[in-house]
């Protein structure tokens, strides 16, 4: 069953929405390869802002996420892509049908 969570915001700087959207699709292979991954979404809100959902068992995994290959990829192009540094936030969740 899954406890927690992250929610994370991202707005991409002009003209570079294309990217932000190329670069979390491609992350969805390593979001696979995660065993205490247990959802992981990427989503589009409007023309230029985007978000990342993803729940977790326990605080372990949301740890090992935060420390893995999709956040270091998206720090890595962060101020290139984005207007704002991503804002992370953590979530307790409270009820889920998978």
């Amino acid at each position: 069953m899954v406890k927690v969570g992250l929610f994370v915001r991202l707005h991409a700087k002009p003209g570079k929405e294309a990217e932000v959207a190329q670069l979390l699709k491609s992350a969805l292979p390593l979001a696979r390869e995660e065993p205490e991954t247990a959802t992981w979404y990427a989503v589009q809100f409007d023309a230029s802002t985007f978000g990342i959902f993803d729940t977790f068992a326990a605080e372990s995994g949301r740890e090992a996420h935060l420390k893995g290959r999709i956040a270091a990829a998206l720090m890595a192009k962060a101020s290139e892509l984005l207007a704002e540094p991503p804002n992370i936030e953590r979530t307790d969740v409270l009820a889920a049908k998978p």
